[in-house]
C-alpha cells in the first residue's frame, strides 16, 4: 500500500523540476505557482506518507536492531533534517516558488555541494532503514535514492535553462559529495 503514495509523490515532485517550461507554458505567475502545487502540495507529502507508511509495514528484518543502530538512525535523521533546513534558509523561499528569474546561491551548504536538501533527504532515508530495519522500509529507501538521483538530474536541466551562470557552478561544486581538500604542506 505505501508504493502507490510514495510513486505517485515522486512523480509529481519530479514534475515540479520543470519550471522552465512551466512559466513559458502558462506564464511566470501561474507557472511558479503550478510548480509549487506539485512540489509542496502534491509531491513531497505524498512521498513522506508512503515513506511513513513503509515504516509502519510489518515485513521481514534485514538485521537486528540495536540501540547503537538505532541511535546512529536518530543521528542521521537530525543532520538530514538540520540540512535541509540549512539548505531551505540560504534559498530564502526560492525553492517554495521557484521563478525563472532566480538568481544561483552559491551560499551556506550550496558552497559545498549542488543539491544539500537532496543529500539531506539521502540521510534521512538511509535513517528510516537504521530505525525501521525491515524490507519494506529498505525497498522504500532505495526507491527515494534513485528518485534522488533522477530528480537532481531533472532539476539541474532545469536550472541550465533558469541560470546560465548553473553549468559553470555544476563543473565546481560536486552533485552530493563535497571535496575535501588537502592543506598545502
Amino acid at each position: 500500500m505505501f508504493l502507490v503514495p510514495l510513486v505517485l509523490g515522486f512523480i509529481f515532485n519530479s514534475l515540479s523540476a520543470f519550471t522552465t517550461w512551466l512559466c513559458r507554458r502558462l506564464g511566470e505567475r501561474r507557472g511558479r505557482w503550478a510548480t509549487f502545487l506539485l512540489r509542496n502540495v502534491l509531491g513531497i507529502p505524498l512521498w513522506s506518507a508512503g515513506l511513513v507508511l513503509a515504516g509502519r509495514t510489518p515485513s521481514a528484518r534485514i538485521f537486528s536492531p540495536s540501540a547503537a543502530s538505532e541511535t546512529a538512525g536518530w543521528l542521521l535523521l537530525a543532520f538530514g533534517c538540520a540540512l535541509i533546513v540549512l539548505a531551505l534558509a540560504a534559498l530564502r523561499g526560492r525553492a517554495a516558488l521557484p521563478s525563472t528569474r532566480d538568481r544561483l546561491i552559491r551560499r551556506g551548504p550550496y558552497a559545498c555541494v549542488r543539491h544539500p536538501i537532496h543529500v539531506g533527504v539521502l540521510f534521512t532515508l538511509a535513517a528510516l532503514v537504521l530505525i525501521k530495519p525491515t524490507q519494506t522500509a529498505a525497498l522504500a529507501a532505495s526507491l527515494g535514492a534513485a528518485w534522488v538521483v533522477v530528480q537532481s538530474r531533472l532539476e539541474e536541466l532545469d536550472l541550465v535553462q533558469r541560470m546560465p551562470a548553473y553549468r559553470g557552478y555544476m563543473s565546481q561544486v560536486p552533485r552530493f559529495m563535497p571535496r575535501f581538500r588537502r592543506s598545502a604542506p
